[in-house]
């Protein structure tokens, strides 16, 4: 680890000025790359990017230590292949790519944008969803990352096996699995087959699954095993957190010697409560702008337990002092049901005025969850240009919906500043646009076309649940002489994009003052 931060600080030093790791591909030499070579990681980029920038250092470093494992880490500069990059459908900068060996096998890197979690997650991609260990690899492959999962079973146990390896396949970009069936170390391991341990890098290195071996109860063990007791959210943690299906109580510390007394004051929270409540400090030095995201002011140490699966926040009061005792008891009537979610809302607007409806945390159910209606909602920044070019077509599609009496009794077009409002959506990138159809409200649908007003009528036709058809009425709209004939055609100046939010999970809540702010914090 230190090594790669001191090679991490001479490259970003150096300007990366050294022969590189990362192959820069164009289009004449792109497909041939791809299909010669059997796992590569791909990054779609723009120079002026503010993220790919971040990402570069980060990036090369990983290049570095993938390529002795066999794994191609290339870029392609989207301003200067602009036709690939849309044939690739890069909607925004960064993109990130895997590609096994063929143009059409590909999907997207889903990890954190960190070296050592490039690293991770592409050493998981290059190997089995499930290896098969020796007597000679079964103890390296048990330090070879932080959380490995070995299944112990008979080899003729097929049932077992089965059970084993669609978990693998789940769940194959998050751990390494590994399966021991050899008869001699079942007996070394003093296991009783079937079995599954979980080997650590921290707290207990090894954790025995004492429950049954089904699908469920596995998957459950390994998710509650795989988060310390105590640990720390950072880029390589936040997702796992996200994911993990139960809440995340946060403590925003400044330095080691005030994160020291609340690890040590709070391991019998934590403890009690595992399985149920995620517990870790956030080094508010760093990341101290994801307070905003849970409603706390920049004041320090701070408290907040955030609901991952609904999206609800629970901040502790600042104004009171922050003890091992005063948080014990905010969990204890946190868990109890006693505490009432902290919402964050605009005011909700006396009336609507034009066509698109303005949402706001305080009328959100009202109107995306109308289920009478389908609603197609466009969660926005105001500060994102993208949404800024976004808005007159956006505009010109709520006025066809919105001007027809039928139309509208079937159809919104609506609007949401996702930094100003708490919203239940996962929300990572701006614009984001789904469609919340008439009586399908929990399954929303996102939208990843064009941003032309042609392609979300489109959309709406086909995805929504009353199929209206606005084709008629944009082609009788175009028709007319238009309203300002500067107007441009914003919808088909360039491929559709979105600004990454500055922190994930929920949308950065940032305003003008998200430039000088994102240079004090680190994103997670």
């Amino acid at each position: 680890m230190h090594s790669k931060q001191i090679l991490l600080s001479l490259m970003t030093a150096a300007g990366l000025a050294s022969a590189s790791d990362v192959v820069q591909l164009k289009t004449d030499t792109f497909d041939d790359f791809i299909t010669k070579n059997n796992l590569v990681l791909a990054e779609f980029y723009a120079p002026w990017c503010g993220h790919c920038k971040a990402l570069a250092p980060e990036y090369e470093v990983a290049a570095t230590e993938l390529k002795a494992k066999g794994i191609q880490v290339v870029k392609v500069d989207c301003t200067e292949e602009a036709d690939l990059c849309q044939k690739q459908g890069v909607e925004g900068y960064p993109t990130l790519k895997i590609f096994r060996g063929s143009l059409d096998n590909h999907s997207p890197y889903s990890g954190q944008r960190k070296s050592d979690a490039i690293i991770s997650y592409m050493t998981k991609q290059s190997l089995p969803a499930v290896s098969v260990l020796s007597k000679d690899t079964l103890e390296a492959f048990k330090t070879s990352d932080k959380v490995v999962v070995v299944a112990y079973f008979n080899a003729d146990d097929k049932k077992s096996n089965e059970t084993f390896s669609a978990i693998a396949e789940k769940h194959r970009d998050d751990y390494l699995f590994g399966a021991v069936s050899d008869p001699a170390l079942l007996e070394a391991a003093k296991i009783t087959a079937p079995g599954v341990v979980v080997y650590r890098s921290f707290d207990e290195p090894e954790t025995v699954h004492d429950g049954a071996f089904e699908a469920e109860a596995i998957t459950t063990f390994v998710k509650t095993t795989a988060i310390p007791l105590i640990g720390e959210v950072g880029p390589e943690t936040y997702a796992g957190y996200m994911s993990a299906g139960i809440p995340l109580a946060y403590v925003f510390v400044e330095g080691d010697e005030q994160k020291a007394k609340y690890v040590t004051g709070l391991k019998a929270l934590a403890q009690k409560y595992k399985g149920k409540l995620n517990v870790a400090t956030i080094d508010a030095v760093a990341f101290g702008a994801h307070a905003q995201n849970l409603n706390l002011e920049s004041k320090w140490p701070a408290f907040a337990i955030q609901d991952t699966a609904k999206n609800f926040k629970f901040p502790f009061d600042q104004t009171k002092e922050l003890t091992v005792e005063a948080i014990e008891k905010f969990v204890e009537e946190f868990s109890a049901g006693k505490i009432e979610p902290s919402i964050k809302s605009e005011e909700v607007p006396a009336k609507q005025e034009g066509p698109v409806h303005v949402v706001v945390a305080h009328n959100y159910k009202d109107i995306v969850l109308d289920d009478e209606k389908d609603v197609l909602v466009e969660f926005y920044a105001h500060w994102c240009g993208h949404c800024k070019a976004l808005a007159p077509k956006y505009e010109e599609l709520g006025k066809l919906y919105f001007d027809n009496p039928e139309f509208a009794k079937k159809v919104v077009i609506a609007k949401v500043d996702a930094t100003l409002n708490d919203v239940p959506d996962e929300i990572q990138g701006f614009p984001t646009i789904k469609l919340f159809p008439a009586g399908k409200k929990g399954t929303p649908i996102d939208y990843q076309g064009g941003r032309t007003v042609e392609d979300f009528v489109k959309f709406i036709k086909e995805s929504g649940t009353h199929g209206v058809d606005a084709t008629e009425a944009l082609a009788a709209q175009q028709a007319a002489p238009p309203a300002d004939s500067a107007a441009e055609d914003v919808g088909k100046a360039a491929p559709a994009a979105t600004e990454s939010s500055d922190e994930p999970g929920p949308a950065s809540t940032s305003t003008e003052a998200a430039a000088a702010e994102s240079d004090k914090h680190d994103e997670l």
